[in-house]
């Protein structure tokens, strides 16, 4: 086992973990591991932050980096009767602290990254520490693809799994954990089960979406589809929020895009504009650009471009890379992410934008709107709206450097009156991002599906050490 610092036990009586820089009188000595378990401090410090840069403070006691599944396993047999409190890690892009854990264990997820392609049953087997991007480059060596990829492909497969992974195709295949067919996780007993629609259904349905509440996803089995070579999209611009809807509404349920969302800007005379934007997937023949959006009107010419698939999926990366470079994709990110109803979603768009300004969302933030239908959502945890379509409405906010702290407050603030607007029309939160929710909001979000999860979590998680971070079961 390898160790940042001579880990021996836990402590029960002050909660903390033993080392031999502490006292002689640990508890209990810990498993034998095929990875290693940082404790040193300077190791720390980066799984105490995330993406957000919101929640600071929940510095964990150790981080697991595992050498095998049989590593997370004995860890969480280890870590549970003596409730220490256990929390999954991809690549931290989470908003609000989800995958952080005070004086607890960190798993980070990164080594378990072995993809395996199976092409003549067009599915691909991901270890959960895999990114997106790495598996669409495996399987497009095989000329296959996964269907649904989110708009950023450097996030762990595990992460959105957990989470749901919506992106431009879901309108068609649904969201990226409507592509699982089979499921190995480990159980807050320390269980590895593997699970499927056929198989230990309750643990598979409760895991997929299930914010890593019931379960550490350690492989999925991912069905796949023929790769495009070429893709086309369309740009189109209005400047009403219902003419835009409209057209929204009319590509989504006559399917002629293969990828579809759309964005709101700023106006150059103020206010806002709205973009939709559709892509098509082809070989050898381009798409017929006058019979795809001929009918669809907008203002002005509509912007066509060409990429290959790749480049396509991968298409945020030169704008991520300029972020970066600036420093502000290190800046924090108040970001809101809500479904909407067909039915509510002019009207609540529409009065959020009359208050909105630019500079509410920040120099680089940008505001989503796309529909799905909801009968291509299928996993029970990712909750919708009970409407034939959901809209995707994501306000992702960028403030101020860290130093201005009440930047951050004020939009976190703003985030929160934006969900209680949001449950008043029946809309449910997608909730990778940063709004504060009580209990009686998560309840309100799962509806009848509220004593499934608990009692998912009471079987898979009796000890109540999973997760903490999203803070919908607390301890006590």
């Amino acid at each position: 086992m390898g160790i940042g610092a001579a880990v021996v036990g836990f402590d029960a009586g002050s909660r903390a973990w033993a080392t031999e820089s502490d006292t002689a009188e640990a508890a209990d000595g810990l498993p034998r591991l095929d990875g290693t378990l940082l404790t040193d401090p300077a190791a720390l410090a980066p799984y105490a932050e995330d993406f957000g840069h919101l929640v600071t403070g929940r510095t964990p006691r150790a981080v697991l980096l595992p050498g095998s599944v049989a590593d997370i396993a004995a860890m969480i047999r280890f870590c549970g009767p003596r409730g220490i409190e256990v929390a999954p890690r991809g690549q931290g892009h989470q908003g609000y602290g989800q995958a952080q854990v005070e004086a607890g264990l960190v798993i980070d997820m990164g080594p378990l990254n072995a993809i395996t392609v199976d092409p003549g049953g067009r599915t691909v087997s991901v270890q959960a520490g895999a990114v997106w991007s790495a598996v669409l480059t495996a399987c497009l060596a095989h000329g296959l693809t996964p269907p649904v990829f989110t708009d950023y492909i450097e996030l762990s497969v595990g992460g959105t799994l957990s989470l749901g992974g919506l992106g431009g195709a879901a309108h068609h295949h649904g969201a990226q954990v409507d592509t699982v067919v089979e499921l190995d996780v480990v159980t807050g007993t320390g269980d590895v089960v593997t699970c499927s629609p056929t198989r230990h259904a309750d643990l598979f349905h409760a895991a997929r979406a299930g914010l890593g509440q019931v379960g550490v996803i350690t492989r999925a089995v991912l069905t796949l589809v023929p790769a495009h070579a070429g893709v086309r999209k369309y740009t189109l611009t209005y400047t009403t929020l219902s003419a835009f809807v409209a057209a929204q509404r009319r590509t989504v349920r006559d399917g002629r895009f293969d990828w579809l969302e759309g964005a709101v800007a700023a106006a150059a005379g103020g206010g806002w504009q709205f973009q939709l934007e559709g892509a098509v997937y082809f070989d050898a023949t381009a798409p017929d650009d006058q019979a795809l959006i001929g009918d669809l009107g907008g203002e002005g010419s509509p912007r066509i471009e060409e990429f290959d698939y790749q480049g396509f999926v991968d298409d945020l990366a030169p704008a991520i890379a300029y972020l970066k470079s600036t420093g502000e994709w290190y800046d924090p990110h108040p970001w809101f992410e809500m479904f909407l109803s067909d039915e509510a979603v002019e009207s609540s768009v529409g009065a959020t934008l009359a208050t909105l300004t630019p500079a509410d969302i920040g120099a680089s933030g940008l505001i989503l709107l796309y529909p799905v239908p909801t009968a291509r959502l299928r996993a029970p945890m990712l909750r919708v709206p009970d409407s034939e379509l959901a809209f995707l409405f994501a306000v992702l906010r960028t403030a101020a450097p860290d130093a201005d702290a009440r930047s951050a407050a004020e939009m976190l603030a703003a985030n929160r009156a934006l969900l209680l607007k949001g449950q008043a029309v029946g809309g449910t939160v997608y909730p990778g991002g940063a709004i504060p929710m009580t209990g009686d909001d998560w309840r309100l979000q799962y509806g009848d599906q509220w004593s499934v999860f608990q009692a998912a979590k009471r079987r898979f998680d009796p000890h109540g050490i999973l997760t903490p971070g999203q803070e919908i079961f607390p301890r006590g």
